[in-house]
């Protein structure tokens, strides 16, 4: 029987830790009965012959940049069936610069709002807020979130500009404080889907550090994408 194949790409800020963060998955897709292949750059996007073998990407690539031949194999690899998944920066807030990217993706990072000024620090702390991710009702009925309870959790809380042609699995709400600009709260998807083409797209937005990682529940969501995201037969 063939292998699934997986392809692990990472690199980009250290803050996120993206080697440590990528390897708490790798005995999960291992088990679960994948090849996997790890790679430091963007650079196999380009690689039309590898993407077009690769069943499954994870990437966790915070900022950095991306070429337009890399995002063209990556968008032409997920349109043609292969599965794209990663959790916070290292998904939406990847490659600033290149809208194509942002398309394929439907999300994107603008900010994590912080503690009252006075209880600043300087710290990363600073922006660890107490928030709830709730799962919506689509989310209660799908294979990634069923079962599922609402999320307590303390860390970045991301808020994500986005457009409609995502299924949101689960929101998070930010509320009007006093020392924000904001006059009235406001819902952010927190985890999404994606359909693109042939290919699953599933974004997982908590995932600062890797206490969030293994939270039981964040990392079953981020799993069971993983699986749900990759090439479907039909694909």
């Amino acid at each position: 029987m063939t292998r699934r194949r997986a392809l692990v790409v990472r690199g980009g800020w250290e803050g996120h830790e993206p080697v440590r963060a990528t390897e708490l998955f790798l005995p999960f897709l291992e088990r679960s009965g994948y090849a996997v292949r790890i790679e430091e750059s963007t650079d196999v996007y380009a690689d039309a012959a590898e993407m077009a073998g690769t069943d499954l990407v994870v990437q966790c690539v915070t900022m950095s940049q991306i070429t337009p031949e890399q995002v063209a194999g990556l968008c032409a690899a997920v349109v043609a069936g292969t599965g794209f998944t990663g959790w916070h920066g290292g998904i939406v807030d990847s490659f600033r610069m290149s809208s194509d990217y942002l398309h394929l993706v439907g999300g994107q990072f603008a900010t994590h709002p912080g503690k009252e000024p006075c209880e600043r620090r300087g710290g990363a702390e600073d922006n660890f807020l107490p928030h709830t991710v709730r799962v919506t009702d689509l989310g209660r009925q799908h294979p990634i979130t069923a079962g599922i309870p609402d999320i307590e959790l303390v860390t970045e809380q991301y808020w994500v500009l986005h457009d409609d042609l995502i299924e949101v699995l689960a929101t998070t709400t930010h509320p009007a404080q006093p020392w924000q600009p904001w006059h009235r709260p406001v819902t952010s998807p927190a985890i999404w889907t994606r359909q693109w083409g042939a290919g699953r797209v599933v974004v997982t937005t908590p995932g600062h550090s890797l206490d969030v990682l293994e939270h039981p529940s964040i990392r079953t969501v981020i799993e069971r994408g993983m699986v749900w995201a990759t090439r479907t037969a039909s694909a």
